[in-house]
């Protein structure tokens, strides 16, 4: 499965976040797309709406599990889609900016 580390994505790399709401709300990355895995399918054509045409999708979770899910389907689908490694833990290490939806600082659930 395609997959990148969190320091090898760069400001404005489109960013799908598939957590749940509760782990959405307690802090994301600026700028993500969020469709929770558990509405991923009724929801797919948001993203298909959003993301770059010509462009990656860089799909995060957590840890790496939901995300490499969705990753696989995407490419299923003809999307060029890659799993972010170790997701928003690994972001967080990494000193990645992690904010609420009013842009506060937030932290990973």
């Amino acid at each position: 499965m395609p997959t990148v580390q969190v320091t090898d994505l760069k400001d404005g790399d489109f960013l799908l976040d598939v957590r749940e709401d509760d782990e959405w709300r307690a802090g994301h990355a600026e700028g993500a797309l969020h469709i929770p895995l558990s509405d991923f399918v009724a929801r797919y054509g948001e993203l298909t709406a959003a993301a770059p045409q010509d462009g990656r999708v860089h799909v995060i979770c957590r840890s790496g599990g939901r995300s490499a899910q969705v990753t696989m389907y995407l490419a299923q689908q003809g999307i060029d889609a890659v799993n972010v490694d170790g997701g928003m833990q690994v972001w967080e290490y990494a000193g990645r900016p992690v904010v609420t939806d009013d842009g506060q600082p937030g932290y990973v659930l």
